[in-house]
C-alpha cells in the first residue's frame, strides 16, 4: 500500500511517518516550513490548489492521511480567514486531488466539533462547534463525508507525546520543563479533557487501516480529567515537585475563546477492532521509559 502523510513534519503526522516506515508500506509525506530528517519528504503548502492536486496525481497514493491542520484553537479565533484557508480550503485542495484518483482519506479531526453539553458524546451525535476551530474542522469532516470516497474520521482530544526541536509543545512538556527548572506555574482546574497518548493514537489508526474500516471513530484515552489534575499526575510519575503547580480558573486567563469540555465515547473503536486506548498513567509510564530517546 502506498501512503501520503499530508503534514508529515507535524507532531502526529511524524509519528505516522516514523511508524509507517518500520513497515511494509511505501511512504512519501509532505511538509510546510520544516524539513524533518525522514526521507522521501515533499514541501507542499495545501493552500496551492493546483500544486496540490498535481502532486497527489503523481504520488498516486491508495492511503491520504490529512495531519495538516491550524489547531491553535485562539488563533484560529482571532484569524478566522487563515483557519478556513488552512482548515477548510486546504482540507478541499486535498479532496479533490484524492477524487482523481480514488484515494481513501484518514482525516484526524478533534472533540471540538461539539458543544460540551451532553455528558458524553457518540459518533453519530449532531456535532455543534462553539468557537471558529471546531467550526472549520466539522466543514472539514463535511467535505470528505461529501466526496464519495472511502474515509476514516478520526475525532482526537489533547494529544501529547515526546516532541522534536520544531515541533509545537504540549501539556505534558510544558509541565515537565516547569517544574525541572523548579517555576511556579498555573494550571486550569475548569478545563476537562481526555489526553490521547500520540503512539496509542497511531497504532490504534493502523488497526483501522488493517480491518479497512470506514466512518467516524473517537481516538481518545479513557479518562476525562481536568488540566490541574493531569499536570498533578505528570509531576507524580516524573518525580517533580507538584507543590510549584498553582490551581487556576480559565476566567483568569482572559483568552479569546472559551473551551468547552468534552467528553467523547470511545466505545465504537473497542467493539470494531478490539483496541483499547491506554489511560493517562499508563501513557506517562510509557514517556517516563522513553524520556532518553528525545
Amino acid at each position: 500500500m502506498k501512503i501520503f502523510i499530508m503534514g508529515g513534519s507535524g507532531v502526529i503526522g511524524s509519528y505516522f511517518v516514523k511508524s509507517f516506515t518500520k513497515e511494509n508500506y511505501e511512504i512519501r509525506y509532505s511538509y510546510y516550513n520544516n524539513k524533518p530528517p525522514y526521507p522521501s519528504g515533499i514541501k507542499l503548502d495545501i493552500k496551492d490548489r493546483s500544486n496540490t492536486v498535481k502532486t497527489l496525481k503523481k504520488i498516486q497514493p491508495d492511503l491520504v492521511i490529512i495531519a495538516t491542520a491550524l489547531a491553535n484553537v485562539d488563533l484560529c479565533e482571532t484569524n478566522p480567514s487563515l483557519a478556513e484557508l488552512i482548515n477548510v480550503e486546504g482540507t478541499r485542495n486535498i479532496v479533490d486531488g484524492c477524487k482523481m484518483i480514488n484515494s481513501k482519506i484518514v482525516f484526524i479531526s478533534t472533540s471540538a466539533v461539539f458543544n460540551g453539553k451532553k455528558h458524553e458524546y457518540y459518533e453519530n451525535d449532531k456535532p455543534q462547534p462553539t468557537n471558529i476551530y471546531g467550526l472549520t474542522k466539522l466543514q472539514g469532516e463535511k467535505i470528505i463525508q461529501e466526496s464519495d470516497l472511502e474515509f476514516l474520521i478520526l475525532r482526537t482530544d489533547q494529544p501529547y507525546c515526546w516532541k522534536e526541536k520544531w515541533q509545537h509543545t504540549n501539556s505534558v512538556i510544558r509541565v515537565i520543563d516547569n517544574l525541572k527548572k523548579n517555576l511556579r506555574f498555573k494550571e486550569i482546574v475548569d478545563w476537562y479533557n481526555m489526553p490521547t497518548y500520540v503512539p496509542d493514537f497511531i497504532n490504534a489508526t493502523k488497526e483501522l487501516i488493517r480491518k479497512d474500516l470506514g466512518g467516524i471513530f473517537h481516538l481518545v484515552g479513557p479518562d476525562f480529567i481536568s488540566r490541574y489534575e493531569w499536570s498533578q499526575k505528570v509531576a507524580d510519575i516524573f518525580h517533580l515537585k507538584k507543590e510549584l503547580i498553582k490551581p487556576i480558573n480559565s476566567l483568569e486567563l482572559k483568552l479569546p475563546v472559551k473551551r468547552n469540555n468534552v467528553k467523547l465515547n470511545n466505545d465504537k473503536l473497542l467493539q470494531k477492532t478490539g483496541y483499547r486506548m491506554i489511560g493517562v498513567e499508563e501513557g506517562l509510564r510509557k514517556m517516563e521509559v522513553e524520556r532518553h530517546s528525545f
